[in-house]
């Protein structure tokens, strides 16, 4: 699949549920309407999905959410899309998680054919860590890393760098995740959805600033490292991990974008900074024959833009896409 700037497509994120067991200050309001569960694809029409996507050239999966591991028999999808893994059509099928659940899915996991995981931890302090989830639980993440490793699974951390919040933290999160032995990305707050009282004006913290002050302590060198994904890595010489800054506001990674994103609704967004969209559920229920899911999955691929429009709009503040992180697939 080539999209019309020449970039070819092999990496598809995938929400397989709109629902989180957390509500992070950056991401949801305190109280959230999720979809109606009878507008969810099934965990059978989500696995036709993606392997249609594979016959057509993607070679990295990650599903997503909200918060994957809360999906009810979620693992029977991971089982049955590890088969291509071990067939060799797909080259990585990972998740990211809050980790809450992690303690009792990682071996289940590594035995379905995931061998790194992304886990959001934006600060190690027990209270600020619950103020930030508005009902997570540190020790339970930290738990579910610990079992992580244990699995055999590499790990990356995500950081939202948060203005206010957690900023005067990230030396600490450099140095946490070099003992541990997992990698670190930072990540600008992304303008999506309405989170209630919180002003994404307050929260944003470019990431500029962040690493011009992590290069006080730390040696970062230059890296062509490159997992597919929109980070931009570094590593860290006195840790010897890799250190990764995601950037959609201070410098866009548009020129290189491979990812398309389908919703568990079955909606596919060709940006996620852009409302076009395709719909996949329709012609995945009206055919038993995966030719027209196919035909509709290219014509999208057909529309992909060359780039988003993310800006924090600070005469309104409102966000610059409507729809929440949560839905598209974090």
């Amino acid at each position: 699949m080539i999209d019309p700037f020449g970039r070819t497509i092999t990496y598809l994120r995938v929400s397989v549920t709109d629902r989180c067991d957390f509500r992070c200050v950056y991401c949801m309001a305190e109280e959230m309407t999720f979809l109606p569960k009878s507008e969810l694809l099934t965990l059978e029409e989500l696995d036709r999905v993606c392997s249609a996507f594979i016959r057509l050239g993607v070679k990295k999966l990650r599903l997503t959410g909200g918060e994957p591991l809360v999906r009810r028999n979620i693992m029977s999808l991971f089982r049955s899309l590890g088969r291509h893994t071990h067939g060799g059509a797909l080259d990585e099928l990972t998740l990211t998680t809050n980790g809450s659940q992690l303690a009792r899915y990682a071996g289940e996991l590594r035995g379905c054919g995931v061998r790194r995981v992304n886990v959001s931890v934006d600060t190690l302090d027990p209270a600020k860590f619950t103020e930030i989830t508005r009902r997570g639980r540190l020790d339970v993440v930290l738990e579910g890393l610990a079992a992580a490793k244990a699995a055999g699974l590499a790990v990356k951390i995500n950081t939202v760098a948060l203005r206010g919040v957690n900023e005067s933290e990230l030396d600490d999160l450099v140095a946490w995740t070099g003992e541990q032995g997992f990698d670190l990305v930072f990540i600008e707050v992304m303008p999506m959805g309405d989170i209630g009282g919180e002003s994404r004006l307050d929260q944003y913290l470019p990431l500029s600033i962040v690493r011009a002050r992590l290069q006080r302590r730390w040696t970062l060198e230059e890296t062509d490292y490159r997992t597919g994904g929109p980070a931009r890595y570094v590593r860290v010489r006195e840790t010897g991990r890799r250190l990764g800054f995601i950037t959609p506001l201070t410098h866009n990674f548009c020129e290189s974008c491979n990812r398309v994103r389908l919703t568990c609704t079955g909606t596919l967004f060709m940006c996620l900074g852009q409302e076009d969209a395709a719909d996949l559920r329709t012609p995945l229920r009206q055919s038993e024959s995966d030719a027209p899911l196919e035909a509709a999955i290219r014509e999208a691929i057909d529309r992909k833009p060359k780039g988003h429009d993310f800006v924090i709009d600070r005469r309104h503040n409102r966000p610059a896409v409507s729809r929440h992180m949560s839905v598209t697939g974090g």
